[in-house]
């Protein structure tokens, strides 16, 4: 079973500022995040897209977010 809701890409991106992540540079919609000790991540989703479950598990696997990050 999975644990993760579904978000607005705002939140998500919200959540991923909160633990540490920093926009590094922005191309139209398709913004590249950096933390340290973490590989560059590229969030290419608009504010209002509905990011599902499985999408999360993906994007947590990358960056360290958890369900009570949201």
């Amino acid at each position: 079973m999975n644990s993760w809701p579904s978000v607005k890409a705002r939140r998500l991106l919200s959540a991923l500022l909160g633990i540490g992540w920093t926009v590094k540079r922005q191309t139209g919609s398709h913004k590249t995040l950096a933390r340290q000790g973490w590989a560059d991540v590229v969030f290419a989703f608009h504010d209002g897209d509905e990011i599902g479950p499985r999408m999360l598990a993906r994007i947590a696997k990358h960056t360290g977010l958890t369900p009570e990050d949201l």
